[in-house]
């Protein structure tokens, strides 16, 4: 699912309380059907995380990066996972050089490696696009495209880019005020109309019409 909102809808703590980092006060949440309440080190193993902030230890070799993240996720057959992971995102030649030396680029290309590393059931984007070039961007959508060890991975994309929102996801919604305002098959519409949908839904006069106001 692709979620679009604008700044202060409520995306960054929807995020948060996904990966476990703050409560929600009311309601129910499952990730891959484990309440993070009851087992929070399980949920997190089902997750990975794609951000616009890369989380990298820029003193670090990529490896030592992935190798550092695939012991806390204890990753079976970890060297050759990390040799397979850097393939995936083109970064097979970098993989001893120091991240530090990285472009922001190639840091969000070892993010998504990193992210993809322990198989996760969910993967969680937090605008993506943010330093992806076209290449990386384009081995995203494979990412969340092919099937994963004969399945497909369930993927929550939270972007301002609407294109790219709709070409990721299967389904869209739209988040204002905190809460969802519209939700819909990505197969329905089209760029065009998600560009309407979205300004119908978060125009000052929608947010009154939300908050009650006539």
């Amino acid at each position: 699912m692709a979620v679009f909102g604008p700044n202060g809808a409520g995306k960054s703590t929807l995020m948060r309380i996904l990966a476990g980092l703050i409560s929600p006060t009311t309601g129910e949440l499952e990730i891959d059907g484990i309440d993070p309440r009851d087992d929070p080190l399980e949920a997190r193993r089902r997750l990975g995380v794609i951000s616009h902030h890369p989380y990298l230890y820029e003193e670090l070799s990529a490896r030592e990066n992935l190798r550092f993240f695939g012991r806390m996720y204890d990753v079976p057959e970890l060297d050759l996972r990390i040799a397979e992971a850097g393939a995936q995102v083109g970064l097979s030649n970098r993989l001893d050089d120091r991240v530090g030396t990285f472009s922001h680029g190639m840091q969000q290309r070892l993010a998504m490696a990193r992210a993809t590393l322990h198989d996760p059931e969910v993967l969680m984007l937090d605008e993506p696009e943010a330093g992806l070039d076209q290449d990386a961007l384009a081995m995203l959508v494979r990412a969340l495209a092919e099937p994963s060890a004969g399945r497909r991975r369930a993927a929550l994309v939270v972007t301002h880019h609407l294109d790219l929102g709709l070409e990721l996801s299967d389904r869209v919604a739209i988040l204002s005020g905190g809460r969802f305002v519209y939700q819909g098959a990505s197969s329905e519409l089209t760029p065009a109309e998600v560009r309407t949908l979205y300004s119908s839904h978060t125009s000052p006069a929608a947010a009154r019409k939300g908050n009650g106001e006539r």
